[in-house]
């Protein structure tokens, strides 16, 4: 069949067929997607709180741990030495200062002999009186053991296989159990003392001890581990970017290898 030269020629290849929907052609670059004012308005704020918020908060944690020292410290102090009392505005954190001096002096003085003498004295006075002696003996052992430099006190981060098989938990690892709660044991195996804290209140959990078999120790700092319960898995350790899924998938790599360590022990029992 031949064709007229002097007619246009036509695609029926892009021709629209009798009832068919219309074909509308995107081009190539895409338009830009307008923000609305109150899109802008929201982001800046968030953006706001994210930069601030951390900045006003520990402004006001430290701002009201002066007040409450100064607070406790100003009433030993006489009115005559106050700063106050010759300045026109009250000038903060000389209560903290004059804590930390007296409690350095109170350090030094209990270093040498004596100063132990004299604090051995005052020691064997409190533990002469029926209702302090246990309280000040309590308080004494949790300060020894908070601000000891030798000692373990939260300072090693583990797993534990818990509530259930193929689930782990993060535990805090403490001293091992003493004499007297050893000799009630069921086994004399290797145990350690361990605190289980709650998300997201760190401060409230669990307390038990547990074979040292039982713990996989992990190499990360007792911070990231706070930091990681606090805000139930958002913040991982390992700082930001790729690090967190990295981190991550080493803890679930330990738990898998230690899960898989424990299978043929348990089968040969």
């Amino acid at each position: 069949m031949m064709t007229n030269p002097y007619e246009p020629e036509q695609n029926h290849e892009q021709d629209p067929q009798p009832g068919a929907a219309p074909v509308v052609t995107v081009g190539s670059a895409a338009e830009p997607v307008a923000h609305s004012f109150g899109s802008r308005v929201r982001t800046y704020f968030l953006t706001g709180l994210v930069v601030g918020g951390p900045v006003l908060i520990t402004i006001y944690l430290t701002w009201s741990f002066v007040t409450w020292v100064d607070g406790l410290v100003q009433p030993f102090i006489p009115v005559a030495y106050r700063p106050e009392t010759y300045l026109p505005v009250k000038i903060p954190g000389l209560g903290l200062i004059i804590a930390f001096v007296g409690l350095t002096t109170l350090g030094f003085l209990t270093a040498n002999l004596v100063g132990r003498t004299l604090f051995e004295f005052g020691e064997k006075i409190l533990e002469r009186m029926p209702i302090v002696r246990p309280v000040y003996r309590g308080l004494k052992q949790v300060f020894e053991t908070l601000f000891s430099k030798s000692g373990s006190t939260f300072r090693t981060v583990g797993l534990v296989e818990f509530p259930a098989p193929g689930m782990w938990s993060l535990v805090f690892l403490s001293t091992p159990p003493g004499a007297d709660i050893m000799a009630h044991m069921p086994s004399q195996e290797d145990y350690v003392s361990v605190f289980m804290p709650c998300t997201p209140n760190p401060t409230t959990g669990f307390f038990f001890y547990v074979p040292h078999r039982e713990v996989i120790a992990l190499d990360i700092s007792v911070e990231e581990a706070a930091k990681l319960i606090m805000t139930a898995g958002m913040i991982q350790p390992g700082g930001s970017g790729a690090e967190p899924q990295r981190a991550l998938a080493t803890l679930a790599a330990t738990a898998r290898a230690a899960k898989a360590n424990r299978t043929p022990a348990a089968a040969t029992k």
